[in-house]
């Protein structure tokens, strides 16, 4: 095989492999030796049939195997002897006017990693931003808990108010045609609570036990069922019971009633909770302070596929926002005036997880098999019995999959490196004063990608202003790549699948009880999430 390299500039490579026809024949005439024994054909015994009738009638199949196979091995052996990183899979093509039996002629295209300088990682100053545990706060919650606990009691002879539960039969119609999906029977509905569409539950006020009524509503022009969205409709209600929410307390037996044995448990359960959401701010402010000292301090040339695979992931993000928002074409426009800065954001966020590779690599950062076992584990819960096992077999053939599942916690343990080598001050704020840090637009901070060292796939950003970096889901962990080590990455030439990932299952919202209807109530459709916050800064570990 003749390898000619065509390009060197920059971090782009280019190379031509020749494959002659006398290798590519070798290759078949070994796979005819493999596979001439189990071959059956009429008037030949097991195993009997001439390996020249074999060949005539499997011959192409054969030669392009080898073909193929041949391409491979010689992809890999380019890159050994090279000693290459590749950015991204190399792109691979076969000459036009290629004949099987012919010598062949492939371009290979890429770029490469660049060489990381050595990371500047003495010297490193953060502030730690802290809020002690407001009591306040932990008493809202178990007021929350107790909302949810009510108890309803019938109103006896007494009208609906804001408030009550009415317990009701429906009929839904467009221009007096009942409409699939809406009709029920025994929809609890809190008058006040918002789940249902405009002008619902307000007309549901006054109403007693015994009714019927028929009110007129408008559906959105959002809604969900695009063939009710925008129309008026009628709804016919039969009135079953109205109930009155008893008193709530905050006491043992609410405890109890969540499965545990006190209320002096659950309020310091929920404590812990709330302690570990504030020392989760922290870390994305402190995170956010030390990816900005590393940009600051490093600047070096990063491949253009990266930077673009990047950008048309958080492209795609911001498309997908904009048509939720109230003028799409506004939003559009204005994405397209701030083009050039989330070409800055993806720019950024390449260098940021090359150079935390980097380091991690440098400074002898791992995932334990242990901790990748977990993750596995914990991966695959997302999935139902039947595909959970192939989720696992899938993880295990493909070392690509197995690395976007490391990448987070690889991150975090390069984080939680750099932060025992900085030097830390500690300032106790309020939360709100942590909050409005994490939101300010001091520092230029970016979105998460995943990468590895040999492979690389970006993740999904969130889109976020280029001027005023804001956290779209509350996931606020910093703002780099979550970088990998590359000890599982596969080898470069081959092919790599994408990773079947499964959205894990939203939890129920919480619904008033005897709500068994609810779900063929017209509800409204939740709103969009504000474009503003979109790009997040922080990875999605």
């Amino acid at each position: 095989m003749q390898t000619v390299e065509t390009l060197n500039e920059g971090l782009k490579r280019a190379y031509t492999l020749k494959i002659t026809a006398k290798d590519i024949d070798s290759r078949v005439d070994a796979e005819l030796k493999r596979v001439a024994p189990t071959v059956k054909m009429p008037g030949f015994r097991p195993g009997k049939v001439p390996a020249n009738l074999v060949r005539k009638m499997h011959g192409d199949a054969l030669m392009q195997d080898a073909l193929n196979s041949s391409i491979q091995q010689g992809i890999q052996e380019l890159i050994a002897e090279h000693k290459l990183r590749p950015a991204l899979q190399p792109s691979v093509s076969l000459d036009e006017g290629y004949e099987l039996g012919k010598d062949a002629s492939i371009k290979v295209e890429l770029e490469v990693l660049p060489d990381v300088p050595t990371p500047a990682i003495e010297g490193l100053k953060l502030e730690r931003l802290t809020v002690p545990v407001d009591e306040a706060a932990v008493q809202a919650q178990l007021q929350k808990f107790a909302d949810q606990q009510k108890r309803w009691e019938e109103a006896e002879g007494r009208a609906a108010e804001t408030g009550d539960l009415v317990v009701m039969d429906f009929v839904g119609k467009v221009d007096g045609v009942a409409f699939d999906g809406g009709t029920g029977e025994d929809m609890s509905v809190e008058i006040g609570s918002g789940r249902l569409i405009p002008g619902f539950e307000d007309q549901v006020v006054g109403v007693k036990a015994g009714d019927e009524r028929q009110i007129n509503v408008n559906f959105p022009a959002d809604y969900q069922a695009k063939e009710l969205a925008g129309k008026a409709a009628t709804f016919d209600l039969t009135i079953k019971s109205v109930k009155t929410a008893g008193e709530t307390k905050i006491d043992d037996e609410l405890a109890t009633s969540l499965g545990l044995q006190s209320l002096d448990q659950l309020t310091e359960l929920l404590k812990g909770q709330i302690e570990q959401e504030l020392n989760g701010l922290t870390r994305t402010y402190m995170k956010r302070k030390l990816l900005d000292q590393l940009a600051e301090g490093h600047d070096f040339e990063v491949p253009p596929s990266m930077v673009e695979a990047e950008f048309g992931q958080i492209w795609q993000q911001l498309e997908h926002e904009a048509t939720h928002e109230e003028d799409p074409a506004a939003a559009l426009a204005e994405m397209e005036s701030e083009r050039e800065d989330y070409q800055k954001i993806a720019e950024r966020r390449v260098r940021l997880g090359l150079l935390l590779s980097e380091i991690g690599q440098a400074n002898g950062v791992e995932v334990s098999q242990q901790e990748m076992n977990r993750l596995i584990a914990q991966a695959a819960q997302q999935y139902g019995p039947e595909d959970r096992q192939r989720f696992l077999q899938y993880v295990q053939q493909e070392p690509m999959a197995a690395a976007q599942l490391r990448a987070p916690l690889y991150e975090d343990k390069v984080v939680d490196y750099l932060f025992e080598k900085s030097e830390i001050s500690d300032r106790e704020v309020t939360r709100e004063e942590l909050e409005a840090a994490i939101e300010s637009d001091e520092g230029f901070s970016t979105g998460t990608h995943s990468h590895d060292h040999d492979n690389h796939k970006p993740k999904a950003a969130k889109k976020a202003s280029a001027k005023k970096a804001k956290s779209a889901d509350g996931d606020a962990e910093g703002e780099a790549a979550p970088a990998t080590d590359d000890a599982a990455a596969p080898t470069p030439a081959e092919p790599v699948k994408k990773a079947a990932t499964k959205k894990a299952p939203a939890k129920k919202a919480e619904e008033p009880a005897g709500d068994e209807a609810a779900a063929e109530a017209p509800a409204k459709k939740a709103p969009a999430k504000k474009k503003a916050a979109a790009v997040k800064e922080e990875p999605e570990a």
